[in-house]
């Protein structure tokens, strides 16, 4: 395979002529390709390009299509990035309430390894996190007023000041590590089991740095898979072979199936309805693939929408 060389947006858009995309109007497409990078937008090409392996766009495909499907995956990651900003949120108070509560708020009490799982087969994934939470205590904890205020003033941090400076990841592994009865107390309020919090958490988390950095949103699929859930069976959704579910699994529509559970329900009919019309929009701007397409490559069943009235 040659080395890549550099293309001139005139070059770039011959190449994508050349690979029958149709264009409309040169300086446009000019423009949008120098601020939003040849490279990134032929990110959703996959969609577009014919079956027959030619890697050829299907006929009367036009750039603009191509370019709504970039701005819909846009639209879709700042919706999710928002919601999961709350999540991150709330956990980050439950969990420093329910831990000061149960075992004290200084940081001889949430470092000390005695209030984690008495678990030797996790005490080494404990120590690195404890040794983790102090790195970003000390890195980040003197960049915000209220960290910085408590660290002048009373000489520590509370818990419920520090999440404020310790990622969604490392909040997210120190539920795994948790003492049992510390972890049912929070999925308690979220009405979820342990063990499905426990694996909602990372998977949310994975998404948050994928939306954060702006990468491919809508066909992402998750290297964990979430459990079979009563929104599986009442929204008929069909199984493979194997006994599998084709949609809700490890793909954007789990990521819904998490949410319905532990966002307030007023959050997520907005998250919803805000999914919806972004859907119509695109809808309005496909002329080549219809939108069922999409909804299959982002793992949503046709009458997704009948989630939200869900109990």
């Amino acid at each position: 395979m040659g080395a890549k060389t550099f293309k001139t947006l005139d070059e770039q858009i011959e190449m994508l002529q050349q690979k029958g995309l149709v264009i409309d109007d040169i300086e446009y497409t000019k423009e949008v390709l120098l601020r939003e990078n040849y490279f990134f937008l032929m990110g959703y090409r996959h969609l577009f390009l014919k079956k027959d392996g030619s890697r050829r766009f299907i006929h009367n495909t036009n750039f603009r299509e191509l370019y709504g499907m970039f701005n819909f995956d846009r639209q879709l990651r700042n919706i999710l990035f928002k919601n999961i900003l709350i999540v991150e949120n709330n956990l980050k108070s439950i969990l420093s309430y329910i831990m000061s509560k149960n075992h004290g708020f200084k940081e001889q009490s949430y470092l000390n390894s005695e209030n984690f799982v008495q678990d030797y087969s996790k005490s080494r994934q404990i120590n690195d996190l404890i040794r983790k939470m102090k790195r970003q205590i000390n890195v980040n904890g003197k960049q915000h007023a209220a960290t910085s205020h408590y660290i002048n003033n009373y000489g520590y941090i509370p818990l419920w000041i520090v999440v404020k400076v310790l990622s969604f990841g490392i909040v997210s592994e120190l539920y795994q590590v948790l003492q049992r009865e510390d972890q049912e107390e929070i999925a308690n309020v979220y009405g979820v089991s342990v063990s499905n919090l426990a694996n909602y958490l990372p998977i949310l988390a994975n998404y948050r740095n994928l939306c954060a950095h702006e990468d491919l949103c809508y066909n992402n699929k998750n290297h964990k898979k979430i459990e079979r859930t009563k929104y599986h069976d009442i929204l008929n959704i069909s199984q493979d072979e194997d006994g599998e579910y084709i949609y809700g699994v490890n793909d954007l529509f789990a990521i819904v199936i998490i949410m319905k559970q532990i966002l307030k329900e007023e959050d997520f009919v907005l998250m919803m309805n805000e999914i919806s019309y972004e859907l119509d929009i695109l809808d309005g701007k496909l002329n080549s693939i219809d939108i069922s397409e999409v909804l299959d490559a982002m793992g949503f069943p046709l009458n997704y929408k009948e989630i939200v009235r869900m109990d």
